[in-house]
């Protein structure tokens, strides 16, 4: 048997599988007792039913992403595995990016199923468990602190917002800008050492790739102001994820 039969194994469906429906049935459980919430305090039925719809309904492309990150990711990882990182608590750049960072840490050339070995998957797998528990864990003992501090501070004395408040999303635009530039950093320099645009150890196609993926996030945000248009934000990361994977398939094909 090999390791990725391993990897799609019944057992690793069960326990993984088990894990799902607990958080399912936690979020049914959180939903009905919402719904009584609204009731209780006298929300109008009619309104609640349209927010759960549209709720739904906005949910069900944003989720496009996610599968397609399970896909990627069982390729290498089997499918029971990405399943559970993405279906409960794992974010899609923060999950491929970490399990890349893994295989080359193990050794491996890259996250691919004919490199992949029992040692290097349970690596692959305590990192990407580990690094993201934190957030789980400080919230556990700071969330109401840091609450309190969020809703007191949000707003000065003289009604100007604080700098408290929008430090969440400062951080989190910092951080991502990091992410992007070391990746793209990375391609640039893979291509000016690699000998030439036709090369592929120069690695255009992953510079290719992302200008499509750039450029399709462009035109949903172009839709988003120019059209007023909000709700296109809602699909905006996984349209963008489709557009470039069929550049990279189609871009593939012509190498």
């Amino acid at each position: 048997m090999n390791i990725l039969s391993q990897l799609n194994s019944g057992m690793l469906y069960l326990i993984c599988g088990a894990v799902i429906l607990f958080v399912a049935v936690m979020c049914v459980v959180f939903a009905v007792r919402a719904w009584r919430a609204g009731k209780a305090v006298g929300m109008d039925t009619a309104k609640m039913r349209r927010a759960i719809v549209s709720s739904a309904t906005f949910a069900v492309l944003p989720s496009v992403g996610i599968l397609l990150g399970v896909i990627a990711l069982s390729g290498s990882l089997g499918t029971p595995w990405p399943w559970l990182r993405l279906s409960v608590i794992g974010a899609l750049h923060y999950e491929t990016q970490v399990a890349e960072a893994a295989a080359e840490a193990a050794g491996l050339p890259g996250l691919s199923a004919s490199s992949m070995t029992a040692t290097a998957f349970s690596t692959i797998a305590l990192l990407m468990s580990v690094c993201i528990i934190w957030g789980m864990v400080f919230s556990l003992f700071n969330c109401k602190s840091y609450t309190r501090r969020l809703s007191g501070g949000a707003v000065k004395k003289d009604g100007r917002p604080s700098a408290l408040a929008g430090f969440g999303d400062r951080a989190m635009t910092a951080m991502f800008i990091g992410l992007v530039s070391a990746y793209i950093g990375s391609y640039i320099g893979t291509f000016v050492s690699g000998g030439g645009l036709f090369s592929f150890a120069g690695s255009w196609l992953p510079l290719a790739v992302a200008l499509v993926g750039a450029a399709a996030m462009a035109v949903f945000l172009l839709i988003k102001e120019k059209g007023k248009a909000d709700w296109v934000e809602s699909f905006s990361i996984a349209g963008s994820m489709l557009a470039a994977m069929s550049a990279a398939i189609f871009l593939g094909k012509l190498m």
